[in-house]
């Protein structure tokens, strides 16, 4: 076992090469990166974020100078081909969001696909995302579970919680706050009220919530309460 560890811990060599690392940043606490993100953050050519407002927040916080560029929802159709082309000519770049790992409910997936359609070579650290911790604290179900992420608002919501109901398996869910309430109720018309369930909610915050009950009970305490921060929601089967 010493073995082992001892090789895991070794500090590859940064290779200056064509290269997109993805960078998963904290969800809430900000002492939630590893020593390996940082490094890299600090000795790539650029890192592109979903918002850099929040990221140079995040990134005085270690020190780190590397530029930084905006890459979001709005614009990745727009420069998703001109960053695979710079890394093709030698650049290493690093893709943030504002929380998470990018590509989960989060931009990342365009600039992938191109990577790998144009032999550029992708690096995925392992880190935060909202729905592991929430499922691991929730006490249902994991040994299999169903990723929905966001529901549509209205076309084809009713569609998604029928086929939700009827899975085999937890399944999770991401909720924004002024929506929840009015989720959990359409949940429990499909699902049934009673079905057990978990909302975890300001995740490594300081105002952390991991509420289990029942799908009216949950709906019925957080009625009575003014809900802020996002909203992580697991259904058992």
């Amino acid at each position: 076992m010493a073995a082992l560890l001892d090789n895991h811990s070794t500090i590859q060599p940064f290779n200056h090469f064509n290269l997109l690392y993805l960078i998963p940043t904290p969800i809430g606490n900000l002492e939630d990166m590893t020593f390996r993100a940082v490094r890299i953050l600090k000795e790539v050519d650029r890192i592109w974020a979903e918002d850099t407002r929040v990221s140079k927040r995040l990134l005085a916080h270690y020190d780190i100078e590397t530029p930084v560029s905006s890459y979001h929802a709005f614009n990745e159709h727009k420069i998703a081909q001109r960053v695979v082309d710079e890394m093709q000519n030698g650049a290493t770049y690093a893709l943030v969001t504002d929380a998470g790992t990018p590509g989960i409910s989060d931009p990342g997936f365009l600039l992938v696909r191109e990577c790998v359609r144009q032999a550029v070579k992708v690096e995925c650290l392992p880190g935060a995302t909202a729905f592991v911790p929430a499922l691991a604290a929730s006490g249902l179900p994991s040994d299999k579970f169903y990723f929905e992420g966001f529901l549509p608002h209205k076309k084809g919501r009713q569609t998604r919680l029928k086929y939700l109901a009827g899975l085999p398996c937890t399944f999770i869910l991401y909720e924004s706050p002024h929506r929840l309430v009015k989720c959990l109720e359409q949940l429990g018309e499909h699902c049934g009220a009673e079905k057990q369930a978990c909302v975890a909610r300001e995740l490594t915050k300081m105002h952390e919530e991991i509420r289990t009950g029942t799908l009216e009970d949950l709906a019925a305490y957080f009625k009575e309460k003014k809900v802020r921060g996002e909203i992580v929601i697991v259904v058992s089967a």
